[in-house]
Protein backbone atom coordinates (compact mmCIF):
# COMPACT_ATOMS: atom_id res chain seq x y z
CA UNK A 1 0.00 0.00 0.00
CA UNK A 2 1.20 3.50 -0.82
CA UNK A 3 1.64 5.71 2.21
CA UNK A 4 1.84 9.46 2.48
CA UNK A 5 5.61 9.22 3.02
CA UNK A 6 5.94 7.55 -0.39
CA UNK A 7 4.28 10.43 -2.23
CA UNK A 8 5.94 13.72 -3.22
CA UNK A 9 4.85 17.02 -1.71
CA UNK A 10 2.44 18.34 -4.32
CA UNK A 11 -0.64 20.42 -3.77
CA UNK A 12 -2.79 17.30 -4.02
CA UNK A 13 -0.82 15.04 -1.72
CA UNK A 14 0.10 17.67 0.86
CA UNK A 15 -3.60 18.14 1.64
CA UNK A 16 -4.48 14.43 1.77
CA UNK A 17 -5.61 13.14 5.12
CA UNK A 18 -6.88 9.75 6.08
CA UNK A 19 -10.48 9.62 7.21
CA UNK A 20 -11.39 11.51 10.32
CA UNK A 21 -15.14 12.07 10.72
CA UNK A 22 -15.29 15.86 10.67
CA UNK A 23 -17.49 18.43 9.00
CA UNK A 24 -14.60 19.53 6.78
CA UNK A 25 -14.29 16.35 4.70
CA UNK A 26 -18.03 15.66 4.34
CA UNK A 27 -17.47 11.99 5.17
CA UNK A 28 -15.00 11.33 2.34
CA UNK A 29 -12.12 8.92 2.96
CA UNK A 30 -8.95 9.71 0.98
CA UNK A 31 -6.75 6.93 -0.36
CA UNK A 32 -3.62 8.10 -2.24
CA UNK A 33 -2.13 6.04 -5.07
CA UNK A 34 0.85 6.61 -7.34
CA UNK A 35 0.35 5.29 -10.88
CA UNK A 36 3.08 2.73 -11.61
CA UNK A 37 3.88 1.03 -14.93
CA UNK A 38 1.97 -2.14 -13.97
CA UNK A 39 -1.21 -0.04 -13.59
CA UNK A 40 -1.08 1.06 -17.22
CA UNK A 41 -1.50 -0.22 -20.75
CA UNK A 42 1.23 -0.05 -23.39
CA UNK A 43 0.69 3.71 -23.87
CA UNK A 44 1.12 4.70 -20.21
CA UNK A 45 -2.61 5.23 -19.61
CA UNK A 46 -4.19 3.58 -16.56
CA UNK A 47 -5.94 0.36 -17.59
CA UNK A 48 -9.69 0.79 -16.98
CA UNK A 49 -9.95 -2.20 -14.60
CA UNK A 50 -7.28 -0.77 -12.30
CA UNK A 51 -9.73 1.88 -11.08
CA UNK A 52 -11.92 -0.95 -9.72
CA UNK A 53 -8.95 -2.37 -7.80
CA UNK A 54 -8.19 1.03 -6.29
CA UNK A 55 -11.85 1.50 -5.34
CA UNK A 56 -11.90 -1.84 -3.51
CA UNK A 57 -8.62 -1.05 -1.75
CA UNK A 58 -10.03 2.33 -0.65
CA UNK A 59 -13.23 0.90 0.81
CA UNK A 60 -11.41 -1.95 2.59
CA UNK A 61 -8.94 0.56 4.06
CA UNK A 62 -11.76 2.94 4.98
CA UNK A 63 -13.54 0.22 6.97
CA UNK A 64 -10.25 -0.84 8.55
CA UNK A 65 -9.62 2.68 9.87
CA UNK A 66 -12.83 2.48 11.91
CA UNK A 67 -12.03 -0.97 13.28
CA UNK A 68 -13.75 -3.27 10.76
CA UNK A 69 -11.48 -5.64 8.86
CA UNK A 70 -12.70 -7.91 6.06
CA UNK A 71 -10.97 -10.79 7.83
CA UNK A 72 -13.20 -10.15 10.83
CA UNK A 73 -16.32 -10.13 8.64
CA UNK A 74 -15.39 -13.42 6.98
CA UNK A 75 -14.60 -14.97 10.38
CA UNK A 76 -18.08 -13.91 11.50
CA UNK A 77 -19.57 -15.66 8.46
CA UNK A 78 -20.41 -12.49 6.52
CA UNK A 79 -19.40 -11.59 2.97
CA UNK A 80 -20.04 -8.26 1.22
CA UNK A 81 -20.28 -9.01 -2.51
CA UNK A 82 -20.83 -6.30 -5.11
CA UNK A 83 -24.52 -6.22 -6.08
CA UNK A 84 -24.38 -3.22 -8.39
CA UNK A 85 -21.71 -0.99 -9.92
CA UNK A 86 -21.77 2.12 -12.06
CA UNK A 87 -18.68 3.94 -13.37
CA UNK A 88 -18.15 6.99 -15.49
CA UNK A 89 -14.73 7.61 -16.97
CA UNK A 90 -14.01 11.33 -17.38
CA UNK A 91 -10.27 11.49 -18.09
CA UNK A 92 -7.42 9.01 -17.97
CA UNK A 93 -4.76 9.01 -15.30
CA UNK A 94 -1.27 8.35 -16.62
CA UNK A 95 1.90 6.64 -15.48
CA UNK A 96 3.63 8.75 -12.82
CA UNK A 97 0.46 10.58 -11.75
CA UNK A 98 -0.46 10.81 -8.10
CA UNK A 99 -4.15 10.04 -7.80
CA UNK A 100 -6.55 10.35 -4.92
CA UNK A 101 -9.29 7.75 -4.55
CA UNK A 102 -12.04 9.37 -2.51
CA UNK A 103 -14.83 7.20 -1.13
CA UNK A 104 -17.89 7.85 0.98
CA UNK A 105 -20.37 5.37 2.46
CA UNK A 106 -24.08 6.08 2.03
CA UNK A 107 -25.94 3.20 3.72
CA UNK A 108 -29.53 2.29 2.82
CA UNK A 109 -30.88 -0.35 5.22
CA UNK A 110 -28.64 -3.38 4.53
CA UNK A 111 -27.32 -2.01 1.23
CA UNK A 112 -23.92 -0.33 1.51
CA UNK A 113 -23.65 2.27 -1.25
CA UNK A 114 -20.12 3.57 -1.76
CA UNK A 115 -19.60 6.74 -3.79
CA UNK A 116 -16.24 7.39 -5.44
CA UNK A 117 -14.25 10.15 -7.07
CA UNK A 118 -10.82 9.39 -8.47
CA UNK A 119 -8.74 12.49 -9.21
CA UNK A 120 -5.32 13.66 -10.23
CA UNK A 121 -4.12 17.03 -8.98
CA UNK A 122 -5.87 18.74 -11.90
CA UNK A 123 -8.50 16.35 -13.27
CA UNK A 124 -11.49 14.28 -12.27
CA UNK A 125 -10.80 10.83 -13.76
CA UNK A 126 -13.65 8.59 -12.56
CA UNK A 127 -16.91 8.88 -10.66
CA UNK A 128 -18.57 5.69 -9.48
CA UNK A 129 -21.05 4.04 -7.17
CA UNK A 130 -20.66 0.49 -5.84
CA UNK A 131 -23.37 -1.26 -3.83
CA UNK A 132 -22.46 -4.10 -1.48
CA UNK A 133 -24.93 -6.36 0.31
CA UNK A 134 -24.34 -8.60 3.35
CA UNK A 135 -24.51 -12.32 2.60
CA UNK A 136 -24.21 -15.36 4.86
CA UNK A 137 -20.82 -16.75 3.85
CA UNK A 138 -21.86 -20.43 4.08
CA UNK A 139 -25.47 -20.32 2.83
CA UNK A 140 -24.89 -17.54 0.26
CA UNK A 141 -28.19 -15.97 1.34
CA UNK A 142 -28.83 -12.26 1.77
CA UNK A 143 -28.83 -11.17 5.41
CA UNK A 144 -31.85 -9.17 6.57
CA UNK A 145 -29.77 -7.17 9.03
CA UNK A 146 -26.17 -6.10 9.40
CA UNK A 147 -23.88 -7.61 12.05
CA UNK A 148 -23.58 -5.29 15.06
CA UNK A 149 -19.83 -4.85 14.51
CA UNK A 150 -20.49 -3.61 10.96
CA UNK A 151 -23.30 -1.35 12.18
CA UNK A 152 -20.82 0.17 14.64
CA UNK A 153 -18.28 0.83 11.88
CA UNK A 154 -20.99 2.39 9.69
CA UNK A 155 -22.03 4.66 12.56
CA UNK A 156 -18.43 5.87 12.89
CA UNK A 157 -18.23 6.56 9.15
CA UNK A 158 -21.57 8.27 8.73
CA UNK A 159 -22.08 9.90 12.11
CA UNK A 160 -25.38 8.07 12.63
Amino acid sequence: MTTMADLPSTTLTSEITKFQPTNTNDGWFNYPVRVYPHHTDYSGVVWHGMYLTWMEEARVECLRTVGMSFEELISAGVDLPVAEMSLRYHRSARMGDDVLVMTKLVPDKVRLNWEYQIRTETDLCVTATVTLVPVDFEKRKLLRSLPSSLEGAIAKLTGI
